[in-house]
């Protein structure tokens, strides 16, 4: 038995019957499109066993893509459910055959509540395809499982048409990276386009000397502060250099090397430094890769210091550059 045969040819049918029912996408397809984006209430999926797992999914899809949507499990309608669906409301529902029992004991309710429905079915003269305002054909020529009775091919094509309708429609709403951030502000693209340098700079216990502050007792507050680095302000507060320890190494082999000489002699003047409080993260994160520092000084319109930023903040937030 060659398994790596098989595999490939569950990969042909199913890519096979994709192809197919790409090709006879018609009017019935952009019925739907039309129907769910003028919905106001929500889009409501159902179905039983596989096409319910599968609608649960394309639920979730619609959902982060800007279509307000959930899943609702027939039984659980014919049990005190279909309380959840109102006016305004759309029903989405999936059965290859279109007459599963749970399903089709619902339809006559939702027609009574005069909810629009979109039925995803492979025979159009069942149950589902009769009360269906929108039919859109999900017939299979075969399953791929050789006995040819578990769902693999027909889930495979449902969960495909459930993705073209959320993509369509994210494309018909002009659907932003922005917008899709806002559903996703965990992930790493709300990260990028959301986490600021206010929500991840460090305010308080600042490695701050003045400008007469001798190297030695710079050496102990960068020793205290655990960022590699101190801040040096005049007598006035305004930010005039920064010591690290990559000046402090380079200071060591300087042959007039002198603790208690100022710390200013051996630190970088006019370091880079950051005012906008509200710059994304991401693009502080690529200042700080192009500058090749660790710490960015923030200050306010008068150079005073606010605040800092180090890679490590930006790196355990899980912030990445563009």
């Amino acid at each position: 038995m060659d398994l790596i045969k098989i595999a490939q040819e569950t990969f042909q049918i199913e890519a096979d019957a994709l192809k197919k029912a790409s090709e006879r996408l018609d009017q019935h397809f952009l019925d739907a499109i039309e129907l769910i984006y003028n919905t106001k209430g929500k889009l409501i999926i159902t179905g039983v066993g596989k096409s319910g797992l599968v609608g649960a999914k394309m639920a979730a899809t619609f959902a982060s893509t800007g279509t307000s949507s959930f899943f609702l499990h027939p039984t659980e309608a014919l049990h005190g459910d279909l309380g959840m669906i109102s006016q305004g409301d759309s029903l989405l529902a999936i059965s290859n055959s279109g007459e599963s029992e749970e399903l089709t004991k619902i339809l006559p309710h939702i027609k009574r509540f005069e909810i629009p429905l979109i039925g995803l079915t492979g025979n159009p003269d069942s149950s589902l395809g009769r009360y269906s305002d929108v039919f859109l054909d999900i017939s299979v020529e075969k399953e791929a499982c050789p006995l040819g009775v578990a769902p693999t091919t027909s889930t495979t094509l449902t969960m495909a048409i459930g993705d073209a309708l959320a993509v369509a429609l994210m494309n018909k709403r002009g659907f932003k990276h922005e917008d899709f951030a806002s559903f996703h502000p965990g992930g790493s693209l709300g990260k990028k386009l959301f986490v600021k340098i206010k929500d991840l700079m460090r305010t308080e216990n600042l490695p701050v000397i003045s400008e007469n502050t001798t190297l030695k007792e710079a050496v102990v507050v960068m020793s205290e502060g655990k960022m590699g680095t101190v801040l040096i302000v005049d007598q006035n507060g305004v930010f005039k250099a920064l010591l690290s320890d990559g000046d402090l190494r380079r200071a060591l082999m300087k042959k007039d090397f002198d603790l208690n000489y100022p710390a200013i002699t051996y630190a970088t003047l006019h370091p880079t430094s950051y005012q906008d409080t509200e710059l994304l993260a991401s693009d502080a994160l690529e200042i700080i890769e192009t500058r090749r520092i660790q710490l960015l000084p923030i200050t306010d319109k008068t150079n005073k210091i606010i605040g800092v930023l180090h890679i490590h903040d930006l790196v355990n937030a899980g912030i990445k550059s563009n």
